[in-house]
């Protein structure tokens, strides 16, 4: 590791890394995962996983593709567990998957964070309850990302993840307010030395 790669600003939270210099050269992957409908982004782009299978096959398979987004990150930030769904169906498998996942990032060496729904929110669009339309709507305007089709509310989660977790790094991809900002703090970010630019 590089020492120095992240300058600490004194005016920042202890774990939030600096913002002086250029943009690292770090690749960021966001993922809202789903058992149906997972979405996945990095920096200018969207995508998903997509399936209807069921049990075992299910989850072997949406790990299976999420596994090949993951390779080249350097960081991977996940959408936290909605517990305003109590009688959600799934869950346990829900569950599971972010397990897998997370021990795929821990296996192989690949920090990752977590965001609370209400915290991705919050970052995006400047209301921690507001709808997924909403966070849409968001991404299209600060970030010129578009989504559509029937994966769009998952896709746009997943950009909102990446921009946040740009901003965590100390270089938004675009001026976020301070009011909205403050949602970082809310999420579980990595050691910043464990996130490093190739």
């Amino acid at each position: 590791m590089t020492a120095g790669l992240f300058q600490l600003d004194p005016a920042a939270p202890a774990n939030r890394p600096g913002a002086a210099g250029p943009r690292p050269t770090v690749t960021v992957i966001g993922l809202d995962l789903s058992l149906t409908s997972t979405g996945v982004a990095g920096v200018g782009w969207t995508d998903r996983i997509r399936t209807r299978l069921r049990g075992d096959e299910r989850l072997d398979h949406i790990a299976e593709q999420v596994r090949d987004y993951l390779r080249p990150a350097d960081l991977v930030v996940l959408e936290g567990p909605s517990f305003g769904h109590g009688a959600m169906a799934g869950h346990e498998d829900l569950a599971g998957l972010r397990v897998l996942v997370r021990l795929y990032c821990h296996g192989h060496g690949i920090p990752y964070a977590v965001v609370p729904p209400s915290s991705l929110k919050l970052y995006v669009t400047g209301r921690g309850n507001s709808s997924k339309g909403e966070v849409r709507t968001a991404i299209a305007e600060r970030y010129g990302i578009h989504t559509e089709g029937p994966a769009r509310y998952d896709e746009a989660d997943a950009y909102g993840l990446v921009a946040a977790a740009h901003d965590w790094l100390g270089h938004p991809l675009a001026p976020v307010p301070d009011r909205q900002r403050a949602a970082l703090d809310g999420c579980q970010w990595p050691d910043p030395e464990a996130v490093i630019a190739p």
